[in-house]
Parts: structure tokens; C-alpha cells; sequence
């Protein structure tokens, strides 16, 4: 079966009740983090990035930092 990782679902309880919060891509997909024992871990700095459809597993760099005066 062909998974195609768009779509999201995050349960998020608050302490008085739960948020559901619900996220479909148009182009591309999540970079979902590896699987063991059925479950993914993450941390919160993880699932942020994750949420923004942002790859922590192998960051590219597109350019030197700079050195400002």
C-alpha cells in the first residue's frame, strides 16, 4: 500500500479538553519520522517542525552563514 504522507492529524489536550488539529498538503508530503515497534517518537522542537513541513532529518544548507560587522 502507497502511503502518501499529505494529510496530518494532531490530538492535543490542553488540560481542560482536546484540540483537534487537522492538515492536508496540496504538493509534496510531511517528512515523517522513522517507525519503531508501530510507534513514532517526537519531540515538541520535531512535531513543530514537522507541522511546518520542514525536514529535520537532513537539513541542506542552500548558503554560508555571513559574517556581519
Amino acid at each position: 500500500m502507497l502511503r502518501l504522507r499529505r494529510r496530518i492529524k494532531l490530538l492535543l489536550w490542553n488540560g481542560q479538553g482536546f484540540s483537534l488539529y487537522y492538515k492536508v498538503l496540496e504538493k509534496g508530503r510531511f517528512p515523517w519520522p522513522s517507525v519503531a515497534d508501530g510507534t513514532a517518537r517526537l519531540t515538541a522542537a520535531q512535531l513543530a517542525m514537522l507541522w511546518e513541513r520542514i525536514d529535520w532529518r537532513g537539513p541542506s544548507w542552500t548558503a554560508a552563514p555571513t559574517r556581519t560587522a
